[in-house]
């Protein structure tokens, strides 16, 4: 036998063999949608009313958490969170909104649902009007 009969044959397997190997076009793939924007989280606890503020006659004197009154500190008395608690503060007037953490109790005067530190009231622009009308909330992830 002569191997000028099998070299055709060798010669279609290769080329079969190659065939099975060649790459097909891109395949159709169905768009991938982006993953929802995740939701805004919702507060755990909310208050709408009066804020007041405190400062020099109270710097230095204990609070109810234990701690001295700074009223540089971003803190506040509420009477009834939980002390260290954080809260944002929004005051309705100006859109303006920070965070304080409860170390004391109060407010002392009636109708009136939070006492900012001289430093709160500040930065939510209340300290020369004494009072103004807040929403408190209370977020999970600011805890």
């Amino acid at each position: 036998m002569t191997t000028g009969g099998r070299r055709p044959l060798l010669v279609v397997v290769g080329l079969l063999g190659l065939a099975a190997c060649a790459t097909h076009g891109p395949e159709a793939v169905a768009p991938v949608a982006p993953p929802p924007a995740p939701a805004a989280e919702q507060p755990t606890f909310t208050e709408t009313g009066l804020a007041s503020w405190y400062g020099e006659e109270h710097q230095g004197k204990p609070t109810a958490s234990g701690e001295h009154f700074d009223k540089a500190a971003f803190t506040a008395a509420h009477p009834s969170l939980a002390i260290g608690t954080i809260v944002r503060v929004t005051n309705l007037e100006t859109g303006k909104s920070i965070k304080v953490r409860i170390n004391d109790r109060g407010p002392h005067k009636h109708g009136r649902i939070v006492d900012l530190s001289l430093a709160a009231a500040r930065a939510l622009t209340l300290r020369h009007q004494g009072v103004a009308r807040v929403s408190l909330a209370v977020f999970a992830s600011d805890q």
